[in-house]
């Protein structure tokens, strides 16, 4: 998938007014995604998007052998996709539903899987839930 695809996808099914919304929201939820699974693993999603989009999960990569997967629940997922994306919860809850069912899409699922393993239940919820769950 190609990065204005990404983007017209997450903007469409968000219901966004605009390209820059939908930018903002991938951000927002692709850096949060990126400090919570492993760093090898955020690399090998980041492989198979856009390079564009790719490189926010990298983006918040710990280099030097540390690694990411920061240990945080759905709330404080939430909150820090709020903080980024300049929404209040909720509505950043459906965004992250949104960006991860694109993502899940745009990878035909094979490393999302194991995202989703990585996560702890309550957020794996929000990968499995898709913009109409």
């Amino acid at each position: 998938m190609r990065h204005e695809a990404f983007i017209g996808q997450v903007q469409d099914r968000a219901r966004l007014s605009g390209h820059g919304e939908a930018e903002r929201a991938t951000r927002a939820v692709l850096e949060t995604l990126g400090e919570r699974i492993p760093e090898g693993l955020a690399d090998n999603l980041a492989a198979q998007l856009p390079h564009e989009i790719g490189e926010h999960l990298r983006r918040t990569e710990v280099y030097g052998g540390a690694g990411s997967g920061e240990r945080f629940d759905r709330h404080d997922f939430i909150e820090r996709v709020a903080a980024r994306s300049g929404t209040d919860e909720p509505r950043s809850a459906y965004l992250a539903r949104v960006v991860l069912e694109v993502t899940d899409e745009a990878t035909q699922g094979g490393v999302t899987r194991k995202v989703r393993e990585s996560l702890p239940a309550d957020i794996r919820s929000l990968v499995t839930a898709g913009h109409t769950g």
